[in-house]
């Protein structure tokens, strides 16, 4: 058997767009990944199908797996032909112990490549609004470890060289020996008045930044219980931060939110969230398709067979658009052929969708629901017209019931089915058990159904305790009266039905609850 290859891969430190494209690549072509603690979870979202994630995190207090098992489990994944992603925080060759993975896979004769990342000396200082170095403050850095014994720190450094070798000093894993470093820096002559910051979790929704000097620092660490994983800044630099923070000034900063839509659909939310600053956790409770049964293709069939009786062409969602023209295509049927009818969607992004094929919406309702398409149509529709609404399994009935009464045939197709999402992210399971969720959103009313469902399956008895504590938010009064009717308790309604409205009042609610 051929042996595989290995990346040693930098993850970056929290912030999962912080990873390089070649860290992507190496992900997104392995066999398996082995990923640690300070690597983001979100990352293996780009795993190949059918790829292999192998946890071997660290915590302060205990090890998954012995720095030395890890040498050896990746020398083993290669020798069975495997493509192997050793994801690491940060950067592996900075205190990443990457020799000793390297050297073990060279004895072995397995290839393997080391990618950089974006470590968090740097990257943490920068996301707290300090810049490591400054023209008029610091032209040079160094970087320290500070997770090992007095006596060991002692023997690692040497104080008296390094304490004023460079302006700017950056301290990793200390905070455990913080009043040891600063007592150190100051017998060696940093003036006690110093400024330092220590920043936890950087890059992440969990940031916190603790600033002092060196003669207080240890005191106000105690007092706050600051706890590790930080970074710690030595330096006149650090007094750029009031002005130069950023991340944090940000509307959603320090907040996560829990993503229930689709995977391939989840983009265009998660992407909003993060340009605000919050961290979205893809959590997909649905999944879309294309109907299974015979009887479902059957009567797509017979819909589109005569194109040129409908009057109108009524569509209520992205994915109506989507899979009316697959089945278009499938069968084989001309766009052109329902030339005779007039095109309505509810909500700019279906509209959005039907112009991308280069077809006009006649009408936009001003409420982005079904009921205000009809309320839009009210001067348009006639008695004797026929309507065909390409739409999912589990579509309302309110819309063809209103056309009926109006005396307008419609003529409903299922073009795609909604059906329950498998494969979840255990971390986010585990966030919501936490209570490190701050916001969870639904989009439609099968998102509340299905995660209730699947919290269900993964052996949680009551799902709406489990989210207590959370604020709820729900794109429109449909989804809102499901989730009320699932016992949870709504906070976060938009005034506009869309994705941008619900962020928008997502960011006014977690600025309501700053004041």
């Amino acid at each position: 058997m051929d042996k595989g290859k290995v990346f040693l891969v930098g993850a970056g430190p929290g912030d999962p767009k912080l990873i390089t494209v070649r860290g992507l690549e190496c992900i997104s072509c392995s066999d398996v990944i082995v990923y640690d603690r300070l690597a983001s979870p979100r990352l293996l979202k780009h795993m190949k199908p059918g790829a292999e994630k192998v946890y071997v995190g660290k915590l302060p207090d205990r090890h998954t797996m012995k720095q030395e098992d890890i040498n050896q489990l990746l020398v083993d994944l290669a020798l069975q032909g495997r493509t192997v992603t050793r994801l690491k925080g940060g950067d592996p060759t900075i205190f990443g112990r990457v020799g000793e993975e390297a050297e073990l896979l060279q004895e072995n004769g397995i290839e393997f490549e080391i990618v950089p990342g974006i470590t968090s000396a740097i990257a943490v200082p920068a996301y707290a609004g300090i810049p490591v170095t400054h023209r008029d403050l610091a032209s040079s850095l160094s970087i320290i470890t500070g997770h090992e014994s007095p006596d060991k720190l002692d023997r690692s450094i040497h104080w008296d060289k390094v304490t004023n070798a460079t302006g700017t000093l950056i301290f990793l894993m200390g905070i455990a020996k913080i009043g040891y470093i600063s007592e150190q820096l100051i017998r060696y002559g940093k003036s006690p008045q110093t400024p330092v910051a220590l920043i936890r979790w950087g890059t992440r929704p969990e940031q916190e930044t603790l600033v002092g000097t060196l003669e207080t620092i240890e005191r106000q660490v105690k007092e706050a219980n600051f706890q590790p994983p930080a970074v710690i800044v030595v330096g006149e630099v650090v007094n750029q931060r009031e002005q130069l923070k950023w991340y944090e000034n940000k509307p959603l900063f320090g907040t996560r939110v829990l993503v229930t839509r689709a995977r391939a659909q989840a983009s265009e939310l998660c992407d909003r969230i993060e340009a605000l600053g919050g961290e979205p956790c893809e959590y997909p409770v649905i999944d879309v398709r294309e109907p299974e049964s015979p009887q479902a293709a059957l009567a797509i069939r017979e819909a589109l067979a005569d194109p040129q009786r409908y009057d109108w062409i009524m569509f209520t969602s992205v994915n109506g658009v989507e899979y009316f023209f697959r089945w278009l295509k499938r069968l084989g049927v001309d766009i052109r052929a329902f030339h005779r009818a007039r095109i309505a969607a509810v909500g700019p992004k279906t509209a959005e969708a039907l112009e991308a094929r280069g077809l006009c919406v006649d009408s936009l309702p001003f409420k982005f629901q079904a009921d205000g398409l009809l309320d839009s149509l009210a001067d348009h529709i006639e008695p004797g017209q026929t309507a065909l609404l390409p739409r999912g399994d589990l579509a309302r009935e309110t819309l063809p019931a209103a056309l009926d009464q109006r005396g307008v045939k419609s003529v409903t197709v299922d073009v795609y089915e909604t059906v329950l999402a498998d494969a979840q992210d255990v971390f986010a399971l585990e966030w919501l058990r936490n209570k490190e969720v701050h916001v969870v959103t639904f989009t439609s009313s099968s998102t509340v159904t299905n995660l209730m469902e699947l919290l269900r399956r993964s052996g949680v008895d009551n799902p709406a305790e489990l989210l207590q504590g959370a604020e709820i938010a729900c794109i429109g009064p449909v989804t809102a009266r499901t989730a009320k009717e699932a016992g949870l308790t709504v906070t976060i309604e938009p005034q506009e039905a869309t994705i941008d409205g619900l962020v928008a009042a997502i960011a006014a609610r977690r600025a309501e609850m700053r004041l």
